[in-house]
């Protein structure tokens, strides 16, 4: 165990080694400092000060224990970006609850008995439900099996939280989590069947706050040293990587602007209104905010670091984006089960692999990264294996699931199932994954994300996505699919050309198939199996492994 996360935050407290603080105690010691400090600001405009979440936390969590929430119980959130989100969840892991983040299924159309099965299966005690979610909650609550549900506001179809909360004294609670205790539930963001659900204990999420302060902490050297405290834009899901960064800017005693929705106009305006420094967002999202017609023209000198994920950016994405934000664009490589293992920082967008993709960076404070052959051991700088991640971020394994945590988990180490290979400096480079790798005739492979990082390389292509489609013999052809650049038309032939030229015959696409846009699953991520169904290839004749 590192030091308590208060600690990490300001050198006032003392750093002697103490019990095991709960990451909410840690926040609400920060917010208890100046309770008139403004620290949170919603999409309708409303301010919230520091003492009014704190307060706003105390009091929803009595009203939980109030009713049976408490250590070993399940608290599920269906919710966006609100601020009595916030208050919910950290309400619940003071209580020593797990919360489960159900975010993924509000936008992949997940049939309501599915929602309702994943409901059960993590033992739900309290679903809290985004008023804003109507339909899906009145389908939910239809069903026999719900648990209790109550709204994140008012609602005609059942009990508002936060009025109920409004009722209690506001007495402080200690926290009743337990280092090893689980603290919350989050579905994988995969495309087929019903989502794994990965868990990740108190212990290890405390620690994964100090290490989001410390990469909060760090700039770009070409911008100049300031003192001001952050300014955090959740445009993306706070149930995620964004909710986390949440957290480490209340830590470091910033400042956070929630966004419901994500509105590329928005972001920007957002940015220069509230003098946003940090922010993030996946890859489709930043190319959109790129595209739009007032970037490069809105004020955004206040940007200190803007992150992304998903996958990495095309060279000319990435010079659009220096040209748009300044030196402020860092990388993000992570997984549901691994959290956050490497960021590339601003200078390093220019380092290029062997196949032509950029460098995903090195392990971010507390992660260790190594590439291994099958049996497990290390390879060599250059040498393509499989990544594996060790570090406070790694999952404690699936819930209910023992036997799949013990085929990816061993000895602390996670096994990604991503390929990739490290270089002399320990830079690490993403070929695509294991599972999704295209073998070909004979014993030559492809993999997908190499591929696709070479085809974002060409001016025409704005977002591609390839895959592979089983041939009768049982060998495989390569297929990708491609939405052109703005402005652009893309010519099947020069695209062909362009990978023989560069890559070699091998990794000619059989079949190119154009799109107007990609379509993108609940995380943002692009939607694999919609694109195959929109082309109308069968998901039998999908590789599968």
């Amino acid at each position: 165990m590192r030091e308590n996360p208060s600690a990490a935050a300001s050198t006032s407290l003392s750093t002697q080694p103490r019990a095991f603080q709960n990451y909410v105690e840690s926040v609400l010691e920060i917010l208890a400092r100046d309770p008139e400090r403004l620290v949170l600001t919603d999409t309708n405009g409303e301010k919230i000060s520091a003492g009014a979440l704190h307060d706003s936390v105390h009091r929803t969590a009595a009203e939980l224990a109030d009713r049976g929430i408490g250590r070993g119980t399940t608290v599920s959130l269906l919710t966006g970006n609100r601020p009595e989100a916030l208050s919910a969840r950290y309400a619940a892991n003071l209580l020593g609850a797990r919360v489960a983040f159900l975010h993924e299924v509000v936008h992949t159309h997940i049939a309501p008995d599915v929602v309702a099965h994943i409901v059960k299966s993590i033992d739900s005690g309290i679903l809290l439900i985004d008023p804003a979610l109507h339909e899906m909650a009145e389908a939910l609550l239809s069903h026999p099996d719900h648990p209790t549900v109550l709204f994140l506001g008012p609602s005609p179809l059942g009990e508002d939280l936060t009025s109920c909360a409004a009722r209690h004294d506001g007495r402080r609670l200690a926290s009743a989590a337990h280092p090893d205790d689980d603290w919350c539930i989050r579905l994988t963001g995969g495309t087929t069947g019903i989502p794994k659900s990965v868990c990740m204990t108190y212990a290890n999420y405390q620690d994964v706050v100090i290490d989001r302060v410390t990469l909060l902490n760090r700039r770009s050297p070409h911008l100049p040293h300031t003192d001001t405290p952050p300014c955090f834009l959740a445009c993306a899901s706070i149930a995620h990587s964004a909710g986390t960064t949440t957290d480490a800017t209340l830590l470091a005693g910033g400042r956070v602007v929630l966004q419901r929705q994500f509105v590329p106009g928005e972001v920007l305006a957002a940015i220069a209104r509230e003098r946003v420094t940090d922010v993030w967002m996946l890859s489709p999202m930043l190319g959109q905010v790129l595209d739009h017609p007032s970037a490069g023209s809105t004020d955004v000198s206040s940007l200190r670091r803007v992150s992304y994920g998903g996958h990495l950016l095309a060279a000319d994405r990435w010079r659009r984006a220096n040209e748009v934000f300044g030196p402020v664009l860092y990388g993000w490589y992570g997984q549901t089960e691994a959290g956050l293992m490497t960021e590339v920082q601003p200078h390093e967008h220019t380092l290029i692999g062997r196949t032509g993709q950029i460098t995903a960076g090195r392990p971010v404070p507390g992660a260790e990264i190594a590439v291994c052959d099958s049996a497990g051991n290390r390879l060599k700088p250059g040498e393509t294996g499989e990544i594996r991640a060790r570090s406070p971020q790694v999952m404690s394994g699936y819930w209910k699931q023992p036997e799949l945590s013990a085929e990816l988990l061993e000895d602390g180490w996670l096994r990604t199932g991503d390929a990739g290979y490290l270089d002399d400096a320990g830079y690490l480079y993403i070929s695509g994954r294991i599972k999704e790798m295209i073998k070909l005739v004979g014993s030559h492979q492809v993999f997908p994300a190499e591929l696709e990082s070479f085809l974002l390389s060409h001016p025409a292509v704005e977002h591609c996505m390839v895959f592979g489609v089983r041939r009768p013999d049982d060998s495989e052809e390569v297929h990708a699919a491609i939405v052109p650049t703005p402005g652009h038309t893309v010519d099947n032939n020069l695209i062909r050309d362009f990978v023989v030229t560069h890559k070699g015959k091998m990794y000619v696409p059989s079949a190119l198939h154009m799109l107007t846009e990609m379509p993108l699953n609940a995380v943002g991520k692009p939607d694999k199996k919609q694109v195959q169904t929109q082309l109308g290839v069968s998901e039998s004749s999908v590789t599968v492994y």
